[in-house]
């Protein structure tokens, strides 16, 4: 299904190799987080970003945000009707409907002070793909 040139590691590589980016260390910083939730967790360029999948994509990268980096949660491509259900106590995320939520960091210091929460959605954003 995701056998594109755009679908490896080898894409994410060259994209992070080309990207200008004033957050490409915490960029770099979501992409070791989300490889390292497990073997079935695969990356590849979405939306023109570095973005997270295991059987669809659920996590892409969000560049554009103002003052950090953000990442987007969703449920892939197909129009899904499904509400996900998230235990998120520090209350990172922002929902954008049922099924796709996001949430940003504006450094390293607030990317590592997020990061076990983030990794605690991550996990269980997992099962809904």
């Amino acid at each position: 299904m995701h056998t594109k040139p755009s679908d490896t590691s080898a894409a994410v590589d060259q994209f992070m190799t080309a990207l200008d980016h004033p957050f490409k260390a915490e960029i770099q910083a979501i992409r070791e987080l989300a490889l390292s939730l497990g073997p079935a967790v695969r990356e590849g360029i979405k939306w023109n970003a570095p973005s997270y999948r295991t059987s669809e994509y659920f996590a892409t990268t969000n560049l554009r945000v103002k003052g950090g980096v953000g990442v987007v949660l969703h449920l892939g491509a197909k129009v899904r009707r499904e509400t996900v259900s998230i235990d998120d106590p520090r209350q990172l995320l922002t929902w954008h409907g049922g099924d796709r939520a996001s949430l940003s960091f504006s450094g390293m210091e607030d990317f590592e002070a997020k990061r076990p929460a983030f990794k605690a959605i991550l996990e269980q954003w997992l099962p809904y793909v």
